[in-house]
């Protein structure tokens, strides 16, 4: 599994740990989060994100 990095403030997704505060379950992959997805510190979308 991969991470992924916010371009705009460094927050990190791990794709093994999900992101449970966010309602993103452990393993759930960076592309099957919903197209609507936006960072939790700063609010950018999905596509300001980089693959650690």
């Amino acid at each position: 599994m991969a991470k992924f990095v916010c371009d705009a403030c460094g927050w990190e997704y791990d794709e093994d740990l999900g992101s449970p505060e966010n309602g993103i379950a452990p393993g759930t992959k960076f592309a099957d989060l919903p197209d609507d997805f936006e960072c939790p510190l700063c609010g950018v979308g999905k596509d300001m994100f980089s693959e650690a």
